[in-house]
């Protein structure tokens, strides 16, 4: 039922890639990401990853647009983003190694999709320590994109790394303002429904900012789950 792909020790801790004929879909296979024994991402649970690129990037007019998308995972995210005729360049920031070369060595169901098309490139870096210095153009500091798109934390309260606190602040997020065009979006997925509190941050930094809640059938344990999805605009 379970096959390994692939194994690593990295500097979160123990990674490992497996796939599953998984009962609950009828057999079709799963792909599975664990971070030290927990279950960090899915194939079976998409809806929220793409919810993210619909959201973020609706709110986008114009075209050639440059896109970060901040967390690889199993490349939903980075995939619907690849969709979008307007696109120009996608920059997908991955802290793993293991998770870009999943990658490229097509192990992930969007793995060809990802390598082979020639506005997307990876960018091997902490999207945090990016955020606190000169952004996300390594050719370029201080370079600006038309939206930024975040699935790393699994809230912005419950971190993977109690490193990336400091981004979910009013410095931080002031900061990313910066490398976000006029008429440009930050989007930001969670596994809660979205938080208040949270979104009062959003508001004081951005211009606009609004909450979405994501409803998706759960094959596993039956029934409706949800996650959800900040929208934050800067004024054109």
């Amino acid at each position: 039922m379970f096959e390994e792909l692939d194994y690593q020790q990295t500097e979160l801790g123990e990674l490992i890639l497996q796939r599953r004929s998984a009962v609950e879909v009828d057999g079709r296979d799963v792909f599975e990401v664990k971070l030290n024994d927990e279950y960090l991402m899915s194939s079976l649970f998409v809806d929220g990853e793409v919810a993210l690129t619909e959201l973020g990037l609706a709110a986008l007019s114009g075209s050639a647009w440059d896109v970060v998308v901040g967390g690889l995972g199993l490349g939903f995210t980075a995939a619907a983003t690849l969709t979008c005729d307007a696109l120009s360049r996608l920059t997908v920031v991955e802290a793993l190694g293991p998770v870009i070369d999943w990658h490229r060595r097509e192990l992930v169901p969007n793995g060809a999709l990802l390598s082979n098309d020639a506005r997307c490139q990876y960018l091997h870096a902490d999207f945090f320590a990016l955020a606190r210095g000169q952004g996300f153009d390594p050719a370029h500091a201080g370079h600006q994109f038309d939206a930024i798109l975040l699935d790393i934390d699994h809230t912005p309260d419950a971190l993977l790394n109690p490193s990336h606190a400091d981004f979910y602040s009013l410095p931080g997020l002031t900061r990313l303002r910066d490398f976000i065009k006029p008429g440009g979006v930050f989007a930001l997925w969670s596994n809660d429904e979205p938080d208040a509190p949270f979104l009062d941050m959003l508001r004081s930094v951005f211009d606009e900012a609004e909450g979405h809640v994501v409803r998706f059938e759960n094959p596993v344990q039956g029934g409706t789950a949800t996650n959800g999805v900040y929208v934050a605009r800067v004024s054109a």
